[in-house]
């Protein structure tokens, strides 16, 4: 019955009745093989078939924006063109179907149409099709029906798009998973429990402006009798800071765990500066503050390799612990370094911070420095170190006002007894 309906329509209904099953099967394929997650690579194959082999379509480029970069996706009977054809300078300016009788630009002459995809006007493809013999331009089924063709092409395109955004969302949440996994690697850096007895009260607090960052402090018991402290900070943000600085803690528990006994401050800095030379190829240096406290003598033996200055305050006066060297990893060997030696009084409070601290501006760009930090820790010498951290980072927070962090920033308070 069907067949007896076709044969008895005028041809011209027929054939508009093929071309409209024609079109409707060209875009059910499409959408089919969208749906079924085709690669782009196979997606585009069919496309392809659908305009050389079905609309008869020889010479073709078609190029996405990706990134905002314009590459070539698909292209044939083109014999190289689509590598001379700059985009941005001679297609961007054409918002619609366009027939190019002759144009100034050469390389536009060898095609006759250009179709250009856009989505919420932005442009997102242009499609270039050539080789059609003049007389037909106007009434050949592939050229009459050009906005079908460039329906089909923006199908395709957005397709492209969707895939592409949707890998781009799938790193970006791989990537999330991987800084948090670092980020959670990374808090096994600080020591979980610090100590607070009739020897030592002890108390640290550290906000990275990243999930990862290059701050690190540690406080390490020797025996009964010694400990080692430090805090140190890596030039520069981000993960490869942070790797730095884990690969430096690797090192530094390696030596004073295993071997304090037969190293000093002093050849502990030689072998850390070699260590981060080879480790940061002259890209990153390290600053460090390193003490040893002998609780039974009350002394504590320190270097300071380019850090801050940690401030050694008691009830009478504070004092700068400035004596060392220069930084890890800014010269093959350092030229000087500087052991120091202090015997503690009654009740000694230590302050070590890296330079986030001292740096953080507020409305004003002026910086937090370190007088402030000062009058803090004089002000409140009586508190606990977790108190007196807590009144350190709410000074913070006051002077900073509605500015951001500019930098990772750590805090190690210790309180001597004597």
């Amino acid at each position: 019955k069907s067949q007896i309906m076709k044969e008895e329509l005028p041809k011209k209904y027929y054939e508009k009745l093929e071309l409209n099953e024609f079109k409707l099967n060209s875009l059910l394929e499409i959408t089919k093989a969208i749906n079924n997650n085709l690669s782009i690579d196979n997606i585009l194959k069919i496309f392809e078939y659908i305009l050389r082999e079905q609309l008869g379509i020889s010479k073709l480029i078609l190029y996405a924006n990706d990134s905002e970069k314009w590459n070539c996706i698909l292209h044939f009977g083109s014999k190289g063109l689509n590598k001379k054809i700059n985009v941005e300078e001679e297609l961007t300016h054409i918002k619609d179907i366009t027939v190019i009788e002759s144009s100034s630009i050469k390389t536009l002459n060898s095609f006759d149409i250009v179709i250009p995809i856009f989505h919420k006007k932005i442009a997102l493809a242009y499609l270039l099709i050539g080789d059609l013999e003049d007389d037909i331009i106007a009434i050949s089924p592939g050229i009459k029906h050009m906005p079908f063709i460039q329906t089909l092409a923006s199908i395709i395109v957005v397709a492209i798009e969707n895939k592409r955004y949707s890998k781009e969302l799938l790193e970006q949440e791989v990537n999330k998973k991987e800084m948090e996994l670092a980020a959670e690697m990374q808090k096994l850096l600080f020591p979980i429990n610090l100590p607070n007895d009739d020897s030592f009260d002890v108390a640290a607090r550290y906000e990275s402006k990243h999930l990862v960052g290059g701050d690190y402090y540690d406080f390490i018991f020797l025996n009964e009798n010694e400990c080692f402290l430090c805090i140190a900070d890596v030039s520069g943000k981000g993960m490869s800071a942070a790797l730095l600085m884990s690969h430096f803690q690797a090192k530094l528990h390696a030596n004073i765990k295993y071997n304090y006994k037969n190293i000093t401050l002093k050849k502990l800095i030689e072998d850390l500066n070699q260590d981060v030379n080879n480790a940061a190829k002259g890209e990153k240096f390290i600053t460090f503050f390193a003490g040893h406290y002998n609780k039974k003598n009350k002394t504590l033996q320190y270097i300071n390799a380019g850090h801050n200055y940690p401030l050694l305050i008691n009830k009478t006066k504070t004092t700068f612990l400035n004596k060392g060297c220069i930084g890890l990893g800014m010269l093959e060997e350092i030229p000087k370094i500087e052991v120091n030696k202090i015997k503690f009084q009654q009740d000694t409070v230590l302050v070590c911070y890296t330079d986030g601290l001292v740096e953080l501006e507020n409305n004003n760009g002026v910086p937090f420095e370190t007088d402030n930090l000062i009058e803090v820790v004089e002000n409140n010498f009586n508190l606990t170190m977790n108190e007196l951290d807590q009144k350190i980072f709410e000074k913070l927070d006051d002077f900073k006002g509605d500015q951001k962090i500019l930098d990772d920033t750590a805090v190690m308070s210790c309180k001597f007894y004597i």
